[in-house]
């Protein structure tokens, strides 16, 4: 089923002026992906030069990914829509939100079965996330604000983007399209590395919860488990180290 015309659509039961109002197009699409790759490609690799701590890079690392992520949606969304609705951003039912919770616990086990597969086969490279486990193992403190940039803000900016915007022009295009399209440019802007199934599953998972619902929360909770329940480990291995 196509997402704008299923019963979820933003354009069902509104009046005439609303069904007449701008959609979601290409340019909205390329916008947003370009201000996110001027963020992920260019800022943050200088970002990186700078001499951190382990803590201090995975925090920021999780302000630069959300925060880079709702600057391009906002730049996308004012260009000529200037509706959130539009992009997927209105209220879902609780029993979606579970759903969206359940799929983040999916997801993670999902992630490891998948990387080890991988592994089997190709070398992914270094781990270029390793401040995360540095973050979430440097104390309460560390661990609070680690989770609050990578588990709360990076879901919010991430799926406000790819979800929000890329899956929501690409589902004109069908069902498979937009949900394995949007779910392969999200893989790619994490970079060719060990990071790239893992975001391919949380990107398949959540453009297929928002495809379901016509709402990105249950997606950016799903996103929010995953996050968190990685990071919930990465501490506890902290702790018996």
């Amino acid at each position: 089923m196509d997402h704008l015309e299923s019963p979820h659509s933003p354009h069902r039961g509104t009046p005439d002026t609303a069904r007449n109002a701008p959609r979601p197009g290409w340019i909205e699409l390329v916008v947003g992906l370009a201000v996110m790759a001027l963020v992920a490609f260019v800022l943050a690799p200088q970002l990186n030069r700078l001499d951190m701590s382990g803590p201090t890079a995975a925090v920021l690392s999780g302000v630069v990914s959300g925060g880079g992520g709702l600057i391009a949606f906002a730049a996308a969304a004012m260009l000529r829509v200037r509706s959130w609705r539009a992009f997927g951003v209105r209220a879902t039912t609780a029993r979606w939100l579970l759903i969206g919770a359940a799929a983040g616990l999916v997801a993670f086990v999902a992630r490891i079965l998948t990387v080890f597969l991988v592994g089997l086969f190709v070398d992914m490279g270094s781990d270029t996330q390793a401040s995360y486990a540095a973050g979430a193992g440097a104390g309460a403190l560390s661990l609070a604000l680690t989770m609050l940039t990578l588990a709360v803000l990076t879901p919010l900016g991430e799926e406000f983007l790819f979800r929000g915007v890329v899956a929501t022009v690409l589902l004109r295009y069908g069902a498979l399209v937009g949900v394995v399209g949007s779910a392969v440019v999200f893989a790619l802007m994490h970079g060719i590395n060990e990071v790239l199934p893992a975001a391919l599953i949380v990107g398949l998972i959540g453009a297929e919860l928002y495809r379901r619902s016509g709402s990105i929360w249950p997606g950016v909770l799903m996103h929010a488990v995953y996050n968190a329940i990685s990071l919930g480990l990465l501490a506890l291995a902290a702790l018996a180290a």
